[in-house]
């Protein structure tokens, strides 16, 4: 069991600016004992470079991020899709992280019909699944704010994610807590409880919700303390439902990426250790 700041992860978004070598030497510098890489960082500095540096500075991978996208309603995006994923779950497994966060994809271009968008959700799961088992590999559901819907993920709350993991066996896959994304769902207490029991609670992400929202709502994230967000009682409630693994920042913001990278990730800490880890 982690203590402390052993917990922390920088999801490299937060230093968007920053390659993934500077981004994993970051985190030696700040006492940041994980990362959790985005796919263009890893692509970037290659595949197995990008393992070797990680491994060779003693950090542990705590997801990768991401696949998904997965609601293409022809048969070219389909296979596309899954061939994107099969990449991204051989990258988790050669990165070292059992984690592959999937953001499922909003509407396909020229549609409206949500329903039949997550459907399709269920069934390239049930394609993936075992590609991803034989790579040792989960597949993360993470549910969007809804204001992304449309063009990001049609699955939006905490219930919609653990009902479409039901079919599966939760080794397989399971869900993320976004403090961004579900801070407002009345039945998110109930729902991490559940998510908690049914074994599917697999990771934590934290970052603040800030007004007014941005120009790019993508760029609403905010530092934790900066915005409206409750981490004293989500993480309780993450923590109450037994999870105790690592905890990522990922945080999408203008003002934030254009801040010296050494910077952030000392405010990110002092702002961890003070609104996050006592509940944790």
């Amino acid at each position: 069991m982690r203590a402390g700041s052993e917990r922390l992860s920088l999801n490299t978004a937060t230093t968007k600016r920053w390659s993934l070598q500077e981004a994993v030497e970051g985190c030696v510098r700040a006492g940041i004992p994980a990362i959790g890489p985005w796919r263009d960082r890893v692509h970037e500095a290659g595949l197995e470079r990008a393992a070797a540096m990680i491994r060779a500075a003693g950090l542990e991978v705590s997801s990768l991020c991401r696949g998904g996208f997965l609601t293409a309603a022809d048969a070219h995006g389909r296979e596309a899709a899954l061939e994107d994923n099969r990449s991204a779950i051989l990258e988790a497994a050669t990165l070292g992280t059992r984690d592959l966060y999937l953001v499922v994809g909003g509407l396909p271009l020229g549609t409206k019909d949500v329903a039949a968008a997550r459907e399709r959700v269920g069934e390239r799961l049930a394609e993936l699944v075992p590609f991803a088992r034989d790579h040792g590999v989960r597949l993360l559901l993470e549910p969007l704010h809804p204001m992304y819907a449309a063009d990001r993920a049609v699955v939006s709350t905490l219930r919609q994610a653990l009902d479409m993991t039901a079919p599966f066996d939760p080794d397989d896959v399971a869900v993320a807590v976004d403090t961004f994304h579900v801070w407002w769902d009345p039945e998110l207490a109930e729902q991490i409880a559940r998510a908690g029991r049914e074994r599917r609670l697999a990771s934590y992400q934290v970052c603040d919700f800030n007004l007014p929202i941005a120009a790019d709502a993508l760029l609403s994230r905010g530092m934790m303390g900066d915005g409206v967000i409750d981490f004293a009682t989500i993480t309780a409630w993450v923590r109450d439902a037994g999870y105790n693994g690592l905890i990522e920042v990922e945080i999408f913001n203008q003002e934030v990426w254009d801040t010296d990278g050494d910077k952030t990730l000392a405010l990110m800490r002092e702002r961890y250790e003070e609104l996050v880890l006592p509940f944790a």
